[in-house]
């Protein structure tokens, strides 16, 4: 037969180049010359053929067969994988092939550097941490004898085993292989067992690797690492702990497979320890005849009354003669086995070797490799038409044992004929011996025993027998016996691993009675149900689809290995105390991981993936969000986990309220601006102070740093409407008392997206970033310093701390006064600037382009207002059309105003703290007062009191409403803000710390005392006012229509 045909197109992971594969058909191997050149494309250019097996021992085996024993060995970098040589009639030419092997998987899958030690971030992180492939260092070797035996070839063929993992394996040596030669020619050959037949089938029907199985593993192995890094991360380093001296040096790992295995256990564990017995009663009829004793059992089985069995008891004591109702004979059999797969192999030989299931594995995988059985994992029960079966059972009738048993299997009608059964995978027949061997010892030639027999025994024919079913009446009472004749054990002479005894009884006729040697009344208890054996375990697990017919041992070997389980003196499984604990526990949160549901998903998922009917990143992303989802549910719930150890392991270890909420997983609060990762509360490490960072640290340093008056700071479940990139979650916040105004709440819920004035003024936002400067992106906070886009290089650690500079401060005295100077405000970040003079009305955003000029239309105070922005979008430049007085002064070269400098904001309504809206659209604080006096809100005059409470403000006098308190206006102003600083000054500055820039053009001051003149120094600050109705005096918690 010619090569099947090769598609070109590309097979490798994403990320690789992908080479082309050469196009071949099915058809005449060798059988014309011509036609194969015109069907097989550059078949002149493969000289050298590079074959790669997935063990050496497999490599050796199908070398030999290739070479006809005369292959040349020689040695590659790894001392464990030879490299063989020989001639080959390939491609319809011959050609030199090089076979050599590698050791299971070739690469691996890590977390990058950041995030692989314990320590070095949160484990909910690895669920989005990036990863990498990588070459183990014991591949190394390996690695580079591929690399460089595959710039010598022209051709690769890949023998790896045909299953999931073999395919994966297969990818992994093409992405070495291709690295280094990319025009490499790639074809994948298909095989169940190394005999010659097997393998010049492979050569005669060369194919492409399936990419969607390579892909199925690959999400797989990237689930496993996500889940159980993240789950054992927590769990080891919460509960080593909470029981130091139980569990100080333990690895508590999680698997999504290992611990619904698990589950398994401790739930028949707690069955049996919830079992109640109950006691039952029965009649039992006995009849002696001769030296043959006969029991016959009641019709009704039993019954849990005491009494309702001792009356019908009592019955047939009165008339005890039985009379025969019937007498029914008919032919009975005994099946033989189905053909072998892989899960019945390792509950069989648990059973009945007493060979646990990773041994048994391990020996089959050795045995296929020696050649002597087929590939021994598969799902396969039914033999395919195409398969020989007579050779394989005469290669068996040399053997002293069952040799003579195989001659009969010749010898019968029709020949070998299999009981089939119902699965198969497609891919590999079921498992059976390939060739006869009498030179293996110990559990090696146990299991082969056993492979053999079990497949002589399932081409025989079953086994044949006579029943005879005898029924009795006793006072109404129906009894029944029953006796088994057997005619042909056929199987079972070969097969002693199940039994079929013989059971004798007298002759009875149909109508006879007889005097029944004993009638009694017995009574039992119902018995719990058994701890698990390994072969119940797997058959749970193959049930509910936990792991595959290749993974079952080792999930089982890992839950032993861990000491979740132990087993006891009959091999059974009891579950340890830490396994009963965490069960337990993750059970009491409400989320039953110890249950299949999660991996059985899974597992279906991917068997969907290998079959090309779902997108592999599209099942990633869905699991990994669903463990990501209960990742975080635990962890907010692991308290359940410590109390339901606790009465196992002794009591919990008192934490700490420092090292508890170290352990705690913060949630995020929003995006980081810089890199748009996650940003969560975390404690600073002097004090119990917090502060917001970037869970990319320490690549990323943007950090968010809350001054001291901010006594505890939490995340909020609310959401801000208005702030992007969505969700940015409102934090609560407790202030030191004294540090507000007594009409600022000391506990309030505040957005730190940017949208909430009380919030920027009040704590001087500071996005702290490394490396790169350059204003934010929306919704960034930014202070009146520009923190907005400064740069912190690479400290994270927060700024020097400044007092508060809360919306009523007082105005700065240490700066000079300068007679008839208008000050600057400060350029925005990047130094970009606005433009304009005298003959210029244009407005430059930060880009150094015409600003365009646009209108508000969404409702609001704003509504029909102008305002300027960046034409192209790319800046953050902001500015309204109605206060050119932030220009600047005339003929001075004039920076952005404060306003530009920060992230444009949607309109939202502050707490009240500070006059948030422009001095040009204040409102006067009162009118028609008298010279020198304070008018509140109700045009009366404000009195003056003093701050009576302990804290920094003691002592400090304010002006209030003069009214009752229930009829007060909510009027408040510090009187010492009304004093006029040292020396002139053209303007004042803003109550968040920056300079008003002449926001109100000089054109309105504050009306305390009267008017002030244009060329003297202003008395007094403008007042504040509420964010709802604009109106001074009071704030938005405060206002009457709030």
């Amino acid at each position: 037969m010619l090569l099947a045909r090769l598609l070109g197109r590309s097979t490798l992971r994403p990320g690789l180049q992908r080479g082309s594969f050469l196009r071949a058909t099915r058809s005449g191997w060798c059988s014309d010359t011509a036609k194969g050149a015109d069907m097989i494309r550059s078949r002149g250019q493969i000289r050298r053929v590079l074959c790669v097996a997935e063990k050496n021992d497999a490599a050796k085996g199908i070398s030999e067969i290739m070479s006809g024993g005369r292959a040349r060995r020689r040695e590659g970098f790894s001392k464990f994988n030879k490299i063989y040589e020989y001639e080959y009639h390939l491609f319809g030419q011959n050609v030199t092939v090089t076979m050599t092997s590698v050791s299971g998987h070739l690469l691996g899958l890590e977390f990058k550097a950041p995030f692989q030690k314990w320590h070095s971030c949160n484990p909910v992180l690895l669920f989005d941490a990036e990863v990498e492939r990588y070459c183990p260092d014991n591949m190394i070797q390996i690695k580079r004898t591929l690399e460089k035996e595959a710039r010598q070839c022209q051709a690769l063929i890949i023998w790896t085993d045909c299953d999931r993992e073999g395919e994966n394996i297969g990818f992994e040596i093409i992405e070495v292989c291709k690295a280094v030669k990319s025009n490499l020619q790639i074809f994948r050959a298909k095989f169940s067992e190394i005999t010659p037949n097997s393998i010049q089938r492979a050569c005669e029907t060369l194919t492409e690797p399936d990419g969607n199985i390579s892909d199925a593993v690959d999400v797989r192995q990237e689930l496993d690492l996500r889940i159980g890094a993240s789950f054992t991360r927590f769990q080891t380093l919460r509960l080593q702990k909470i029981f130091p001296e139980s569990l100080a040096n333990h690895l508590i790992s999680y698997g999504s497979c290992q611990f619904p295995t698990l589950g398994f256990v401790v739930e028949r564990f707690k069955a049996i320890q919830a079992f109640i017995p109950e006691t039952f009663y029965k009649i039992k009829v006995l009849h002696e005849v001769e030296e043959d004793s006969v029991e016959f059992s009641w019709k009704r089985n039993r019954l849990f009354h005491h009494t309702a069995c001792l009356v019908l008891y009592q019955i047939c004591m009165e008339d005890p003669i039985a009379t025969v109702t019937s007498v029914t004979s008919k032919p009975k059999s005994k099946w033989r086995p189905l053909p072998l797969d892989t899960v019945e192999l390792e509950k069989l030989a648990s059973r009945k070797l007493r060979i646990n299931a990773k041994e048994t594995m391990k020996i089959a995988e050795k045995l296929y490799t020696q050649g002597f059985i087929s590939y021994p994992r598969t799902e396969t029960n039914i033999f395919p038409a195409s398969l020989p079966l007579a050779p394989l059972v005469e290669q068996q009738a040399q053997s002293p044992e069952w040799g003579t048993f195989a001659q009969r299997v010749l010898d019968q009608p029709g020949g070998p004929n299999p009981r089939q059964g119902k699965n198969s995978d497609q891919a590999h027949p079921p498992i059976h011996p390939t060739k006869y061997t009498a030179t293996l010892q110990g559990n090696e030639a146990r299991v082969y025993e056993f492979i053999v027999r079990h497949f002589l025994a399932c081409v025989s024919q079953d086994a044949l027998g006579h029943e005879t079913v005898v029924d009795i009446e006793i006072a109404q009472e129906k009894f029944s016996t029953s006796g088994l004749m057997i005619i042909a054990r056929n199987y079972l002479d070969v097969y002693p691993y199940e039994r079929w005894s013989a059971k004798s009884i007298p002759v009875y006729e149909q109508g006879s009675q007889f005097q029944p040697s004993a009638i009694e009344m017995v009574d039992g208890q119902t018995s719990p149900p058994q701890l698990l054996t390994e072969a119940d375990l797997i058959s749970l697990m193959e049930k509910h689809g936990i792991g595959t017919d290749a993974t079952h041992a080792d999930h089982i070997e890992t839950i032993k290995s861990r000491m979740y389980v132990g087993l006891t003196a009959d091999q059974r499984f009891l579950p340890g105390e830490l396994g009963m604990g965490l069960v337990e526990g993750y059970n009491s949160m409400g989320y039953a991981m110890s249950k299949p549901n999660l991996r059985a998903e899974l597992e279906a998922d991917l068997k969907l993936v290998s079959e090309g009917k779902k997108d592999k990143r599209s099942v990633l992303q869905r699991h990994i969000q669903k463990y990501k989802t209960v990742f975080i549910e635990s962890v907010r719930k692991a308290k359940k986990l410590d109390e339901a150890l606790s009465p196992y392991l002794g009591p919990a270890q008192e934490i700490p309220e420092a090292e508890q909420q170290d352990m705690e997983m913060p949630l995020p609060v929003r995006k980081c601006p810089s890199c748009g990762r996650d940003m969560v509360l975390k404690k600073k490490r002097e004090g119990n102070s917090k502060f917001l960072s970037c869970v990319g640290y320490p690549a990323c340093k943007t950090a968010l740093w809350f001054p001291d008056i901010v006594l505890e700071v939490s995340r909020d479940d609310g959401i801000c409407p208005t702030c992007q990139p969505s969700p940015i979650h409102m934090l609560k916040f407790k202030f030191r008392r004294g540090s507000l105004p007594p009409t600022m709440p000391l506990e309030f819920v505040g957005c730190i997206g940017g949208c909430d004035e009380t919030l920027r003024e009040v704590l001087d936002f500071r996005y702290l970033r490394g490396g790169a400067g350059g204003s934010g992106g929306p919704g960034d906070a930014a202070g009146p310093s520009g923190g907005g886009g400064g740069g912190a290089g690479d400290d994270p650690r927060p700024p020097r701390p400044q007092p508060p500079r809360g919306p009523s401060s007082n105005p700065r005295p240490s700066l000079p006064p300068v007679p008839a100077w208008t000050p600057q405000p400060r350029p925005p970040p990047g130094g970009s600037s606005v433009r304009g003079d005298a003959s210029s009305d244009a407005i430059v955003c930060n880009c150094g382009q015409d600003a365009v000029l646009l209108t508000v239309r969404k409702d609001g105070p704003n509504q029909g207002r102008q305002f300027y922005k960046c034409n192209a979008g790319t800046c953050n430049f902001f500015l309204w059309a109605d206060q050119p007085s932030q220009q600047g002064a005339p003929q001075q070269s004039r920076g952005a105003p404060l306003s530009a400098q920060r992230t444009p904001l949607p309109p939202r309504p502050s707490f009240g703290l500070g006059n948030t809206s422009g001095g040009s659209r204040g409102h006067d604080a009162g009118g028609g007062g008298q010279m020198g006096q304070t008018m509140c809100n109700c045009n009366t005059t404000a009195v003056t009191r003093t701050v009576q409470k302990d804290g920094p403000n003691k002592g400090r006098m304010f002006h209030t409403c003069g009214k009752p308190r229930d009829q007060q206006c909510g009027f408040f102003q510090w009187a010492d803000e009304n004093v006029p600083p040292p020396g002139g000054f053209g303007e004042g500055f803003n109550s968040g710390g920056g300079f008003n820039s002449g926001r109100d053009g000089g054109k309105k001051g504050r009306k305390t005392t009267g008017e002030v003149g244009v060329n003297k120094p202003p008395t007094t600050k403008k007042p504040r006012t509420c964010g709802i109705c604009h109106m001074p005096g009071h704030t938005r918690v405060t206002c009457p229509q709030r």
